[in-house]
Order: C-alpha cells, then sequence, then structure tokens
C-alpha cells in the first residue's frame, strides 16, 4: 500500500471515529432525558403577586407579521396595569408605519405599548434588546421574535416558576405554524424537536447548563444585569448570555408543556442563512465562554456536556471531509481485496447516522401522540443534515478566523397554511455559489454510488444514498427556488406597467 492510501485510510477511520464519538453522544443525550424523565417540572405555583412585567419584541422589516405579534402579544392574560411591551423597531421599510400603526391601535385599548425606532443597527438584535432594557419597567422580561404566536395563558404558565429566586430563565418549547407546508418545514420541525424535547429536557432535568433560545422565554432583568448584560461580540447572543448566566451560579427551567407556535423558513436559502447564523454564533460563543467553563469548577459532568454543545457544529468541517474520503477510501479498499475492513467502518457509520435516526425518533415519540406518521421523514431528516454540511462548514471557518458577519434576518411570511403564497413577497435571499459546490458534492457521490453498484459493494450504498440526496436536494432546491424567484421579480414590473 502506497504512502497516498495509507494516508487516505488513516484519515477515513479518524474522521469518522471522531463523528462517531458525537453520534454516541447522542445516545448518552437520549440516555439522561430518559433517566429523568420524572424530573418534569410540576404546575405553575401559586401567585400572590404578579410582578411588573415588559415584553421586548424585537423586529426588523417584518412587514408580513409584525401586526400580528403586536395584537397576539396585547392578547396575553396578564394584568394589563403590569404589562408593557416595546417594539423594538431596527426596520427600514415599510414595516415600520405597520408597527407604528399597530402600537397606537392598542394604545387606544389601553395598553402599555412603547414604539422604539433605532437609526442604526449596531449589535443587531443584541443591541436592540439591550437600548429597550435601558428604558424598560419590568423585573421580568419576556421575548417574542416576529413569527412567533404566543397563547394567551403563556404569561400565566411561566411567570410563577420565577417564585424561586434563583431562576434567571424559563425556556418554552417551540411549536410549529406551518409544519405541514413541505417537505422542507416539515424537516425542519423534527430537527428542532429534538433540539428542544432531548437536548434542553435531557440537559436541564440532568443539572447541565442548556440555553435560553433568543424567543418564547423569560428573563430575570437582574441576571441578565449581572451576568454582564446582551453583548453583541457573536452572532447568537442567546447562547453567550446563557452561558454567562450559568457561570454566575444562575438556574434555568424548560417547560416542555409549554409550547409557543412558530413559522419556520419555507424557502431554502432562508433556511441556510438561518443555520449558517446558529452555526456560526455557536462557534464565536465557544471560543469566548468554553474556556471559562473548562477552568471553572463546576461537575465534571457539566463540563463535559458543555463541551459537546458548544463544539457540535465543528461536525460539519469533519463532514466534508468524510465526504471528500469516502469514495477514495472505498476504491483502495476494493482495489485492494480490503472489502473486509467494512465490519469496522459500518459499526463507525451505524454510530454517527443510527444514532441520529433513534435521536429524533425518540423525540418525536416523546412530543406527538401520532408519532409513527411523523418518524416517515427521518430518513430525509438523516440526509438533509448531511447536506447541511457545506453551508454550516462556511460558517463555522468564518467563526474560526474571527469574521464578525452581520445578523441575517430569517424572512418570514406569514406561512401557516400549503395555499400560501411567499414567492411574490419580499425579503428573498440569495446563495449564487453555495449551491453550485452542493450540486458538485451531489454527483460526486452519483459517482461513488454507481461504482459501488458496479463493484458490487452494496453495503455502503445505503450510507452513500444519503449523502447524495443529501447534497442534491440542498443545492437543486436553492437553485431552483432562486430560478422562480428572480422570475417572479421580472414578471412583476411588466405586470405593474401593464405589458
Amino acid at each position: 500500500m502506497t504512502t497516498y492510501e495509507t494516508l487516505i485510510l488513516v484519515s477515513y477511520f479518524f474522521v469518522l471515529s471522531i463523528l462517531a464519538i458525537y453520534g454516541w453522544h447522542r445516545y448518552f443525550i437520549v440516555y439522561q432525558y430518559m433517566k429523568n424523565r420524572d424530573q418534569v417540572p410540576g404546575p405553575p405555583p401559586p401567585v400572590d403577586d404578579w410582578p411588573v412585567l415588559t415584553v421586548q419584541l424585537p423586529i426588523f422589516n417584518e412587514m408580513y407579521v409584525v401586526d400580528r405579534l403586536i395584537e397576539t402579544v396585547c392578547d396575553l392574560d396578564y394584568p394589563k396595569e403590569l404589562l408593557e411591551i416595546q417594539v423594538l423597531d431596527d426596520s427600514t421599510d415599510e414595516t415600520r408605519e405597520i408597527a407604528e400603526l399597530a402600537v397606537r391601535r392598542q394604545v387606544a385599548r389601553g395598553f402599555d405599548v412603547k414604539y422604539l425606532h433605532r437609526t442604526d443597527r449596531t449589535g443587531y438584535k443584541a443591541g436592540a434588546l439591550d437600548a429597550g432594557l435601558k428604558v424598560a419597567r419590568g423585573e421580568l422580561i419576556a421575548i417574542f421574535d416576529a413569527d412567533f404566536v404566543p397563547p394567551a395563558n403563556f404569561l400565566r404558565r411561566t411567570v410563577p416558576y420565577f417564585n424561586n429566586p434563583r431562576i434567571a430563565v424559563v425556556q418554552a418549547r417551540w411549536g410549529h405554524l406551518n409544519q405541514a407546508y413541505s417537505l422542507l418545514t416539515r424537516v425542519q420541525a423534527v430537527l428542532l424537536d429534538g433540539h428542544f424535547v432531548l437536548e434542553h429536557g435531557g440537559r436541564n432535568r440532568s443539572g447541565c447548563f442548556f440555553n435560553f433560545n433568543g424567543t418564547a422565554g423569560l428573563w430575570r432583568r437582574v441576571a441578565i444585569d449581572d451576568a454582564g448584560g446582551w453583548q453583541h461580540d457573536t452572532l447568537t447572543e442567546d447562547l453567550d448570555l446563557s452561558y454567562r448566566a450559568q457561570l454566575r451560579g444562575w438556574n434555568f427551567l424548560f417547560l416542555p408543556d409549554v409550547v409557543t407556535p412558530a413559522e419556520v423558513p419555507v424557502e431554502m436559502n432562508a433556511f441556510k442563512s438561518q443555520q449558517h447564523r446558529w452555526a456560526k454564533g455557536s462557534i464565536q460563543t465557544c471560543r469566548k465562554v468554553l474556556p471559562y467553563v473548562l477552568l471553572s469548577n463546576l461537575p465534571l459532568k457539566v463540563k463535559v456536556e458543555a463541551f459537546f454543545h458548544l463544539t457540535a457544529n465543528f461536525n460539519y468541517l469533519l463532514m466534508i471531509v468524510l465526504s471528500l474520503l469516502m469514495f477514495p477510501a472505498m476504491v483502495v479498499r476494493y482495489e485492494m481485496g480490503w472489502t473486509e475492513m467494512l465490519l469496522i467502518d459500518i459499526p463507525l457509520f451505524a454510530a454517527a447516522t443510527l444514532s441520529v435516526f433513534n435521536f429524533y425518533l425518540i423525540s418525536q415519540r416523546e412530543a406527538y401522540p401520532d408519532w409513527r406518521a411523523r418518524i416517515r421523514t427521518l430518513p430525509l431528516v438523516m440526509a438533509i443534515g448531511i447536506g447541511l454540511a457545506v453551508n454550516n462548514s462556511k460558517a463555522v471557518l468564518e467563526a474560526l478566523f474571527g469574521e464578525p458577519g452581520e445578523f441575517t434576518r430569517t424572512p418570514k411570511y406569514g406561512i401557516e397554511r400549503r395555499q400560501d403564497d411567499w414567492q411574490h413577497k419580499r425579503y428573498h435571499q440569495s446563495m449564487p455559489i453555495q449551491p453550485i459546490v452542493e450540486v458538485a458534492f451531489g454527483l460526486y457521490f452519483t459517482a461513488a454510488v454507481c461504482y459501488a453498484v458496479a463493484s458490487g459493494i452494496y453495503g455502503t450504498l445505503p450510507f452513500l444514498f444519503l449523502f447524495q440526496f443529501g447534497y442534491l436536494y440542498m443545492g437543486l432546491t436553492s437553485i431552483l427556488q432562486q430560478m422562480r424567484s428572480d422570475e417572479v421579480m421580472v414578471k412583476a414590473p411588466q405586470i405593474a406597467s401593464g405589458k
């Protein structure tokens, strides 16, 4: 065997082994969740005196959903004299007029609603929240992004838990207004359910750190100040502040039964943009706070779980390396007659991929009575998770090399039903180069599939198909949606002018 062939195989098994370790960690998360299933928070404790509460609504160019947001928040069941609502608007388009009109309408109904507009986006969302906090009168701060529709009893079900003076955050679970809209939205719903049900549930109930998700939750104001306030040196200000607060000794609480519906992206490029921001921000936060976690006097299990949590997105870089190595590693072994080495990497692949299948299967079973129908999408969930590797690897590299980046808002179109249209609305995002790279990876795996079939290496086909479909679906969907959006943009002026 040549040095080149040795290097391919050693690199291949090294990368696969690391991915398998993170795969086994998913099994551990499920174990922690199941072990502590009886640690679910009880019903809300009685409240004698309800505290003054400020609801912050950070928005930026949200013309299709801002009116619904303000109206929904004003319908929350809470003493009106104790409720302050801040509309923190950084918008540069018609959203300003829509939001101001909605605020005036609610003020006329007797609500304490304040409209705060910034002329620049310094700090992006973190900057807006910090600016609002400086003039807020509430001792508790609830935050909702523009596409969320909190149930009327949200505050009644969450505020009472702050009777415990060490509670800094109460986080609700995200629901999905439009999960049935398309294959993409169904997959996103499953991905988010796994994060909330198992990751939040397993970490919180086992005494480990978990994070506020930026929306659909409440903060104790003094905990924000004690932890250093909102900072904007990462794109995930919520994750950053969460770790800083928990390092200060504050406790967080996750309420899986309090569900706040929201819109998941219906456009592939919007989904990628959101994932890019989350991946980049998590690595920025990892660089910022993980050293403090590891050097603290926290229990070992908390440190280990924080390490896996904050470094998880490095897996996307490894996934790209693995993608490049799979085909040549298969050829080397076949040409040398070492196909029996499949007995080594198939178990490693199983640890890395079947753990994902098990993880999301359990999350669906725990969250929904009709979970058997929902798990039909799990192979697609796994494939799309792989297909995100190009997008999220770019985010990880940007974070590693210190590129600050802009907080790119995820477009919200007010989509709730299958017949709702988004292609004729504004805020579309474009990614001209990345989809081509994804399609190239998909074609690369198409060649690998053909080689495996021709050589009779059938044991690798299930894994090759996952990679092939994931990359092709991500790339081709982006290209097709971009072409349709461009076509709509060209036709719209022609229709308007009567052509």
